[in-house]
C-alpha cells in the first residue's frame, strides 16, 4: 500500500525540540499519542498556526480547554495542564484557506507555562513525558493486557472494516502503552476522565483506569462506540 507520507518522518527529534508548542485548544477533543485525528482548521488563528508548523517542524499541540471556557473562548481561557504533541502527517488546503489535515500523536506533554502572545495563536513551554513501567508489576502485566484487550474487542462495532482493521492491530503484540492510548481515545468516555487518562505517564495505572470504565459499562454503553465508528470524524476548531 503506498502512503500518502514517508513514515520515517513521523517522528521528532528530541535533542533539537527546545519545548516550546504551538497551542490548539478545543472544548471537546483529548488527543492521544499513538493515534490519528482528522481535523478541519479554519480560525484564522489556526490557519496561522498551521502555517506556521507547515513552515518549519510540523508540530502542534492539542490541548484541552478547562471548564468555563465559554466566556473567554476568543481570549486565553485556561488550559487542562497536559496536552499531546502531534505532527502533522497530511494536509490539503481548501479554495477557501481552510484546511483539512491528519495529525499524529507523538508525546504526551506538561503545559509549564503559557508564553507572551506573539502570534494570533497561543505558544507555551512544556515538558515531555515518558510512559513508565514499575518492574514489581511485570508478572501480572500480561493479563492486564489480555484482560484490557478482550473487553475493548467487545465494544467494537462488528462487521464492520473499521473494527476488523482495529482487531487486526489488537491482535499483534503492541505495547501496553500503545493500547491504553488507543483505546482511551476511542472509548466514550467523559472528557475529565480522558484527561486524567491523558495526565497518567504509569502504564499499569492507565490500564487499571480503563478496566474499570470498561467494567462500568451497562449493555447501552457501549452502543456509543458502535454508533460512532472508529476511528472518530473530523474535529473542527
Amino acid at each position: 500500500m503506498n502512503l500518502p507520507w514517508n513514515a520515517e518522518d513521523l517522528t521528532m527529534d528530541e535533542q533539537r525540540f527546545k519545548g516550546t508548542v504551538r497551542l490548539f485548544p478545543l472544548p471537546d477533543l483529548v488527543m492521544f499519542p499513538h493515534v490519528m485525528q482528522p481535523l478541519h482548521v479554519f480560525e484564522p488563528r489556526y490557519v496561522e498556526m498551521l502555517n506556521s508548523a507547515l513552515d518549519s517542524d510540523g508540530l502542534i499541540a492539542m490541548s484541552m480547554l478547562a471548564p468555563g471556557w465559554e466566556s473567554d473562548y476568543e481570549g486565553r481561557p485556561p488550559l487542562y495542564p497536559h496536552a499531546c504533541l502531534g505532527k502533522v502527517v497530511t494536509h490539503q488546503r481548501q479554495d477557501d484557506g481552510h484546511y483539512n489535515l491528519l495529525l499524529l500523536g507523538l508525546r504526551r506533554i506538561l503545559i509549564e507555562h503559557e508564553l507572551p502572545a506573539e502570534h494570533l495563536y497561543r505558544e507555551a513551554k512544556v515538558t515531555l513525558l515518558d510512559d513508565f513501567y514499575y518492574s514489581d508489576n511485570d508478572d501480572a502485566r500480561a493479563a492486564l493486557q489480555t484482560e484490557l484487550t478482550e473487553k475493548f474487542q467487545d465494544a467494537l462495532p462488528q462487521g464492520r472494516p473499521t473494527s476488523s482493521n482495529v482487531e487486526e492491530l489488537l491482535s499483534a503484540e503492541i505495547p501496553l502503552g500503545v493500547l491504553t492510548d488507543l483505546v482511551s481515545f476511542a472509548l466514550p468516555l467523559d472528557l475529565k476522565t480522558k484527561c486524567g487518562l491523558l495526565g497518567e505517564s504509569d502504564v499499569d495505572v492507565r490500564a487499571q483506569m480503563l478496566l474499570e470504565a470498561l467494567r462500568e459499562f451497562d449493555n447501552s454503553t457501549p452502543r456509543k462506540l458502535r454508533d460512532g465508528g472508529y476511528p472518530p470524524p473530523f474535529s473542527t476548531n
